[in-house]
Parts: structure tokens; sequence; C-alpha cells
């Protein structure tokens, strides 16, 4: 698992000065903000909606 983690999650400098996000893409949306939106109650689904880019398997 943790393994398949690193393949999908990454942290860098030049990018949202190091908040990990989803390996490929510069997005602002960082796993901070999908773990409160699944705290809150949002499906995956629901987060994918706007972010095309996203797999349901990166949520």
């Amino acid at each position: 698992m943790q393994r398949h983690l690193k393949q999908l999650v990454v942290s860098n400098p030049k990018v949202i000065m190091w908040k990990p996000v989803i390996v490929g893409t510069r997005i602002t949306i960082t796993i901070e903000l999908i773990l409160e939106k699944l705290a809150a109650g949002e499906t995956p689904e629901q987060i994918l909606e706007p972010h095309p880019r996203f797999t349901s398997e990166a949520i």
C-alpha cells in the first residue's frame, strides 16, 4: 500500500510549497483538500467532477 501511495502522491518545492499533490499534476487541489472534502461528506465522484485529470484511484 505504501509503495502504491508513493506512485500517486509527491511533494515538490516548486509545486504549492511542498504540499503533497497527485503525481503528474500541478493542480492546486492538494491531498489535504481531498481529505477535507471526504471528511465533509463529499463523494469521490463529486471531488473528481471539476478535476477530470484525477482518477478515482488517486482519491
